[in-house]
């Protein structure tokens, strides 16, 4: 190798370097390398391919112009010369006839048939381990030699930590913008639960203690002149008071239901089934034991959907049931009532709060439901790590 040579391809290594340490966008750093590479290595064009997060799949990242396609073309691992690149982890130099090569697959996007010559290296290194592949071709016939495969390798090795880099950046600030939805989402949660507690004490129990304190203040102003009328008083604030003792448990209750201390997930939904006497609920419960948090979730869920049904359905009967196994745990609360169609409906009937719990215990839900043929209410949420 010359002395101009050998200045050059350090100027290049020097630029990837550059290049490499420019920010943390994958997208952004491949289509800075490929211009890069072309540049140096007199190629008509680049192409650079990430391997995504599973190691399943490779996509383009960035490439030379006149291509623009950068996300829009994905090859299985072991698909094409790229996905033989990857998978075996070697390069692989096609000069000509690349239709004849047993491991080419055209790609249309990508104009292979402009193209004669290519030379594919894996971007790898011992830190990152293989994270993508590296593509150049020309239109001319090249025979790339042995040094062009080394600077080629060698580059992709510079990259790859790069890449690697940029990756766990973007796994990162995806992992803080979930939180930051969980967080919003259960102080979300939190809210409407204050709210509904503060709507409850205001509309039932501060009113039961006003009246209670105008009978208590009747009976004490005549017990001397008209004792009757002051037990009558008395008795009233009895009853008063036992109804807001009812409604302070209930209250109690929505914050945290006791039935699940006492009976479990399972025989508190058997229990919220039995509070719909004009419902016939057909039961299929699983007896496992969940955290906490779940099972609350859950069971607010299910006291929710009943009470859609309760509400809205016009149902005479309905289905509940809990399942879990390795894959899954599956609520399920259907009806044989009116229906109705889930696409125009504005998130009534305490969807979106069913919706919002699900969510908030990584779960999903599934409404299926037409106008005539009653309603079903699926919810699916991961297996807990550890079930108590």
């Amino acid at each position: 190798m010359t002395a101009a040579e050998l200045g050059r391809e350090n100027a290049l290594l020097l630029a990837i370097i550059q290049a490499t340490s420019e920010g943390p966008g994958v997208e952004p750093l491949a289509a800075a390398v490929a211009k890069l590479i072309v540049d140096a290595t007199a190629t008509d064009v680049c192409f650079v391919h990430v391997l995504d997060d599973e190691g399943r799949s490779l996509t383009l990242a960035g490439a030379t112009p006149p291509f623009d396609v950068a996300g829009q073309v994905r090859l299985p691992l072991g698909t094409g010369v790229t996905g033989w690149v990857a998978s075996h982890r070697r390069p692989a130099v096609i000069v000509q006839d690349k239709e004849s090569d047993p491991r080419y697959q055209p790609i249309p996007a990508l104009r292979g048939s402009e193209f004669t010559s290519m030379a594919s290296v894996p971007m790898a290194s011992d830190l990152a381990g293989l994270v993508g592949v590296l593509n150049v071709h020309t239109r001319l016939r090249r025979e790339f030699t042995d040094r062009d495969v080394r600077l080629l390798t060698m580059i992709g090795r510079l990259v790859a930590g790069a890449v690697h880099q940029a990756r766990l950046h973007r796994q990162l600030a995806g992992r803080e913008r979930s939180h930051e939805l969980f967080v919003a989402q259960v102080i979300a949660a939190q809210e409407a639960e204050r709210r509904r507690l503060a709507g409850d004490i205001h509309d039932g129990i501060s009113q039961r203690l006003v009246s209670l304190g105008y009978h208590l203040d009747a009976a004490d102003r005549t017990v001397a002149d008209d004792p009757a009328y002051a037990a009558a008083q008395i008795v009233r604030a009895r009853e008063l008071t036992d109804l807001t003792l009812d409604e302070a448990r209930a209250a109690i209750g929505g914050l945290r239901p006791p039935v699940l201390d006492d009976l479990g997930l399972a025989g508190g939904l058997a229990s919220l089934a039995r509070s719909v006497p004009e419902l016939a609920v057909d039961l299929e419960l699983s007896d496992e034991r969940l955290p906490e948090h779940v099972e609350v979730a859950l069971y607010r869920i299910a006291q929710e959907a009943l009470q859609n049904v309760q509400k809205h359905a016009g149902a005479s009967t309905a289905e509940l049931c809990f399942e879990v196994d390795r894959d899954r745990v599956r609520l399920e609360v259907r009806d044989n009532g009116v229906g109705f169609n889930p696409e125009t409906s504005t998130g009534g009937y305490g969807l979106n709060g069913i919706t919002e719990r699900a969510e908030l215990i990584g779960g999903t839900v599934t409404i299926r439901s037409h106008p005539g043929s009653g309603t079903s209410v699926l919810v699916v949420v991961p297996p807990p790590a550890q079930s108590r």
